[in-house]
């Protein structure tokens, strides 16, 4: 495909181009009292509609951590991927596809966190009056989709699972925001997306396959993440097991208290300041993800198990199918290296003991 083609010479070759490492000099960490204070970490973020915006609405990192935090918005997972191989984050969110994709490429990176079960909450749509019905029908036409994310892998999986030739359908490398300037302008016929664009596209659109449906069809699933340099990780480990304390209370805040996730909810409005979405559509969205409890993150299910931990071994098929696509030239002998459950397990940990 040349869309590939293009990718692989113009695009990943900037992931391994960057200086891995480079919060590497950070000197080992102290106790947060005595050092926080001079430790200054930048996150990098998308805009996805997932409970943690809320905490990062109102500072709870800092609050925990006493680190200054910097938040960084990038467009796609794989900038998230580009931006930490270069040092100028240390933290980021991107999709199972980008996140195999640098592994696959040798970025010095860990996932630390299962974000989301992304289930339904990205879907392929086709705009109405585009002529397109089905899968099928996407032959000849424009479709809109941000390279190397999740959405990416799932748009070629459901296209070989139709049997229709990715080369026979234009698709086109957009990041949200430029998907919906152009889906807004006419320019695309379809496309394969998130929330909060995915919640714009659908108001005059027809939802064609989910990922979810996908994953079912296929067995190929897909998540969100959480990564972390290694070197900063190793340098400041009580700010990562803190920082996924903020993360899980989060997710259980929405788990146990969905009622209160209202429009009109201050946790909701973080949600869509944060995100970008609107505040009407936040609820709707945040029902579409499941998202793992501490307990499921450790298991083999997600982050634990090694080899054949659900993580290790999604990130195996996606670099597999990348690979058949051309979009990465090598496939790991094993995933789990680039898989830490030791984070999740000290939070939990922690947690526990706090409780007695």
């Amino acid at each position: 495909m040349n869309v590939f083609r293009k990718f692989l010479a113009v695009v990943l070759p900037a992931i391994t181009a960057g200086t891995f490492g480079a919060a590497g000099g950070i000197a080992a960490l102290a106790p947060v009292s005595a050092q926080a204070a001079d430790h200054e970490v930048v996150i990098g973020y998308q805009d996805m509609v997932v409970p943690w915006r809320y905490a990062q609405a109102t500072g709870e990192v800092e609050k925990a951590t006493g680190y200054k935090v910097v938040y960084r918005q990038l467009g796609s997972g794989a900038e998230v991927i580009r931006a930490l191989a270069s040092g100028s984050i240390q933290l980021g969110e991107a999709g199972s596809s980008p996140v195999a994709a640098g592994l696959s490429q040798g970025v010095n990176l860990s996932l630390f966190w299962i974000l989301d079960n992304i289930n339904d909450a990205e879907a392929l749509v086709a705009r109405d009056g585009s002529g397109i019905n089905t899968i099928a029908d996407l032959k000849g036409k424009k479709l809109g989709v941000p390279f190397v994310s999740t959405s990416h892998f799932h748009t070629l999986v459901a296209l070989k699972a139709a049997g229709v030739d990715p080369s026979t359908v234009k698709i086109l490398n957009l990041r949200p925001p430029e998907i919906a300037a152009a889906w807004d302008r006419g320019d695309i016929d379809a496309t394969y997306v998130w929330d909060p664009v995915l919640a714009k596209v659908k108001h005059n659109g027809k939802v064609l396959t989910t990922s979810g449906q996908v994953a079912a069809q296929t067995g190929q699933s897909t998540f969100d993440g959480f990564v972390v340099d290694k070197k900063f990780a190793q340098s400041n480990p009580e700010f990562v097991v803190k920082f996924v304390e903020v993360l899980a209370k989060s997710d259980a805040n929405y788990r146990d208290q969905k009622a209160k996730w209202a429009v009109g909810s201050p946790e909701v409005a973080g949600v869509a300041k944060e995100s970008g979405a609107k505040e009407s559509d936040v609820p709707a969205s945040l029902a579409l993800y499941a998202f793992p409890t501490l307990a499921q993150q450790a298991s083999s299910t997600w982050l634990g198990g090694g080899t054949s931990g659900g993580a290790a071994k999604s990130l195996e098929a996606t670099a597999q199918f990348l690979k058949s696509q051309g979009t990465i030239q090598t496939v790991l002998p094993d995933y789990s290296a680039g898989v830490d459950p030791s984070w999740v397990e000290k939070a939990a940990a922690q947690s526990k003991t706090a409780a007695n």
